[in-house]
Formats: structure tokens, C-alpha cells, sequence
């Protein structure tokens, strides 16, 4: 039997030979570019701010296995960093973790900005609160 390497004819000798490998149909592979790290193409629609890489720069770097934003932590540097983080963390995130697609990747990082949000905004509303309310409870 002759072999020409060919899925087709793979495929036809994997019917008569259980042991030969399996053919793969590989659609639409290399779209998906996440996790694959640097030097690859970022799609549309990841470029971007990031509020909570921003916000949460630490946590948001351990879940995105993005490390760089591990830097937060090292004095004067720190400050610096958390401005990197949003503006390249979308794109670290892409390029260090692998996602579904756009998509999911997008709705992630939604969430990431609105923990982000609330996590700032829930204690200053306390607080302007508490600085309302204290005051007239001595009177």
C-alpha cells in the first residue's frame, strides 16, 4: 500500500488499520493568538485600556498570569506601573493567558473593571456617608 501522507488517504487506511494516528481538520487554527506570548498578532477589539488591571494591578496580574505587574510592589516603581498596567494590560493578558476568543476575553476583562470600580467606589460612598450621617448623631 503506498502512503502518500495525505489526511484523505490517512484516513482511509485509519478505517482498515487501528493503529495508524488519526487525522486532524484543523480549522480555522491560528486565529486564535492568546497565550502564545510576544511576537504575535492581536486582534481587534483587545487594544485598550484596562480599568481593572488599573485598580486591582496585583490580583489582576496574578489571574492574567501577566508578572510584570508584580513590578507594583517595588517603591517609586510601583507608582509608575499601575499606569503601564492600563495601558498595556489588556494586551499582556492576550498575549500571556489563552482565552476562547475575543470575546470571553472581553467579557473577563469587563468584569476586572467593574470589581475594579465598585471595590473604589463602594468604600468612598461609605465614607462620604459616614461623614454625613456621624455628625448628626451628636446632635
Amino acid at each position: 500500500m503506498e502512503q502518500t501522507g495525505s489526511a484523505l488517504s490517512n484516513s482511509k487506511s485509519s478505517a482498515s488499520n487501528p493503529y495508524a494516528a488519526p487525522s486532524a481538520v484543523l480549522t480555522g487554527a491560528g486565529d486564535n493568538t492568546s497565550g502564545m506570548g510576544k511576537g504575535h498578532a492581536i486582534p481587534d477589539g483587545v487594544k485598550g485600556w484596562s480599568w481593572g488591571a488599573f485598580l486591582l494591578n496585583w490580583i489582576w496580574a496574578v489571574s492574567n498570569r501577566t508578572w510584570i505587574g508584580l513590578l507594583c510592589f517595588v517603591p517609586y516603581i510601583g507608582f509608575i506601573m499601575v499606569f503601564v498596567l492600563g495601558f498595556k494590560g489588556r494586551e499582556w493578558a492576550w498575549q500571556n493567558k489563552e482565552w476562547d476568543d475575543v470575546d470571553h476575553f472581553n467579557r473577563v476583562q469587563r468584569r476586572w473593571s467593574i470589581w475594579g470600580a465598585a471595590l473604589i467606589c463602594i468604600p468612598f460612598v461609605i465614607g462620604i456617608l459616614a461623614a454625613v450621617l456621624l455628625p448628626m448623631s451628636r446632635h
